[in-house]
């Protein structure tokens, strides 16, 4: 994991340092959003009702609501124009995690610590209030525009655990006519579709700041952008934030 995170900042041109001790207080200066992720496939006829949910909590400020498209079905007669097989395997540890018997589509998980079928909006709300109610936790992560570059700074927090720094792009609104399969004719509107999901460092507990060049993060036509902090990549997520592009 160590080297692949290295090839990953190398990439995107990151700059990693450590963050002074007097800046590491790891206090809170917003709320941060509680993650919502949906396991989706064009493939699959159940999912349209989670997509159009998803749609709805990207509309909210308290939630970061990212779509995953998965290729479990691709199988079925439609092959998921949207889906990544890193996606499918995130899913799989997700299960596995969560104690779960086997992956199924439409998946919304919460935080990393809670999952509920997709289009089961009562279910999903509160899992979302109970995981707000609940993370006495969180570390800070702020994104800072800086001339050409974008800061992204991690707080501190007294702890043994480790967690990955993960660095998701996605696209706001993606359109897609599926011409065959269970949702053959139909023209689904997919909300916030990670298209590079990316871990861009190991976070120990003590603050860090990555100096990240801001032509990266506004190119291959990404309209979103938004970091997550999460125990050994598939737990529990301690922190959130997102990007305002529209600053950029």
């Amino acid at each position: 994991m160590k080297n692949f995170l290295a090839v990953s900042a190398l990439f995107l041109g990151i700059s990693i340092s450590a963050v002074p001790a007097y800046a590491q207080t790891g206090a809170k200066t917003v709320e941060r959003p509680i993650v919502v992720e949906l396991f989706t496939s064009q493939g699959c006829s159940s999912c349209p009702p989670a997509d159009a949910f998803l749609k709805d909590l990207a509309k909210r400020e308290d939630v970061l609501a990212l779509s995953l498209p998965v290729n479990i079905w691709d199988y079925l007669g439609w092959r998921d124009t949207l889906a990544k097989q890193a996606f499918t395997e995130r899913q799989r540890a997700y299960v596995q995690n969560l104690g779960g018997r086997s992956v199924y589509t439409p998946q919304m998980v919460i935080d990393g610590v809670e999952d509920a079928v997709g289009s089961r909006a009562g279910h999903v709300n509160s899992a979302i209030e109970l995981r707000r109610e609940m993370k006495d936790e969180d570390v800070s992560i702020d994104f800072i525009s800086d001339g050409d570059s974008i800061q992204l700074n991690v707080g501190a927090l007294a702890t043994t655990q480790e967690a990955t720094l993960w660095l998701v792009r996605y696209i706001k609104e993606t359109p897609v006519m599926i011409e065959r399969g269970e949702n053959a004719g139909e023209t689904i509107t997919y909300a916030n579709v990670v298209r590079d999901m990316v871990p861009v460092g190991m976070w120990k507990g003590d603050a860090i700041s990555l100096t990240l060049p801001k032509s990266d993060l506004v190119g291959a036509n990404y309209d979103g952008c938004a970091a997550i902090l999460q125990v050994e990549g598939n737990g529990q997520i301690l922190g959130a934030a997102r990007l305002d592009m529209s600053a950029l």
